[in-house]
């Protein structure tokens, strides 16, 4: 093999990539992970809800997993973002921002999705700390506090259905008119769940700590935490690029084995489920690796 050709190639190092990673060394694979530093919990200060890990730093499990990894020389790190992939036959080449090209067999991609923001001052400083979007992950810490739901329509009645398990001062703000039926007003009223439609105007916080929703007509709610779903799309724009299809939700089409619609292509993580937890990454990591591996021991064999 030349310097810079791999068996396979894992394009994003984080919880699911590098679950990926471990599966495919132990099983002697020549590994390689292009990773760009920037998890998209970055922010949040710590992971739960995930058994031997539950209130560490998600850094720290991603350091110590990098450290395990190490320790198998069939595995190999590039600081970097890759950009742009090609396929010529059998044969996948990986080019990062720094015009470095590395050519695999196989693929895995590991990439995350971004999360949009929404036009909030405040929001993103306080986003994966005190607004959050999982109550499993998050839920147990701010249970029984004053607890607001930024959402609308669907969305703000699943989660008002969800949340009440955690804590029963809940509010909705559908940040402008409400999309939510008759039928579902009438549901939250009767589980005294206040809708209100006035337009926010910023978020006041301190260092990501929710004090205040704020609003346009400068009246003010005080709340310990808000749950949002913001709008994302793919981290990674290359799996398209390859061909691969995304589901109408915008995630990477997989089947159970977490291989995607373009043969020797497979993906993990939150770029192709919207169970965004860190034990969740971790599973279809170990999947995707187990079964990439699978595939080549077949047809090799």
């Amino acid at each position: 093999m030349a310097k810079n050709d791999f068996e396979v190639i894992i394009i994003g190092g984080s919880y699911a990539g590098l679950s990926a990673a471990m599966a495919l060394g132990r099983a002697l694979r020549k590994v390689l992970i292009i990773d760009s530093g920037l998890p998209c919990n970055r922010q949040t200060p710590h992971s739960h809800n995930f058994i031997t890990q539950d209130g560490e730093e998600p850094g720290v499990i991603a350091k110590k997993a990098r450290e395990q990894l190490l320790q198998y020389d069939t595995v190999s790190f590039v600081n970097g973002l890759a950009k742009r992939g090609t396929r010529t036959e059998n044969v996948f080449s990986i080019t990062t921002q720094n015009d470095e090209v590395f050519t695999t067999k196989k693929l895995i991609f590991a990439t995350g999705i971004k999360d949009i923001m929404p036009a909030i001052e405040g929001f993103s400083a306080c986003w994966g700390i005190s607004v959050i979007h999982c109550p499993y992950c998050h839920g147990y810490e701010v249970r029984n506090e004053k607890t607001g739901i930024l959402a609308n329509g669907d969305i703000a009645f699943h989660y008002a259905q969800l949340i009440r398990n955690w804590t029963k001062d809940l509010t909705i703000f559908t940040n402008g008119k409400s999309t939510l039926s008759k039928e579902q007003l009438e549901k939250l009223a009767e589980h005294q769940i206040p809708v209100v439609e006035t337009e926010i105007s910023h978020i006041k916080h301190k260092e990501g700590a929710l004090e205040q929703v704020v609003f346009n007509d400068k009246s003010a709610i005080a709340l310990k935490a808000v749950y949002a779903r913001p709008d994302f799309e793919q981290h990674c724009k290359i799996p398209q690029q390859l061909g691969c299809e995304l589901t109408e939700q915008g995630f990477l089409t997989v089947n159970m084995f977490q291989k995607t619609t373009v043969d020797g292509i497979f993906a993990c993580g939150d770029n192709s489920s919207p169970l965004r937890a860190v034990s969740h990454a971790v599973a279809t990591g170990t999947i995707a690796g187990a079964a990439l591996n699978n595939e080549m021991t077949e047809e090799e064999f």
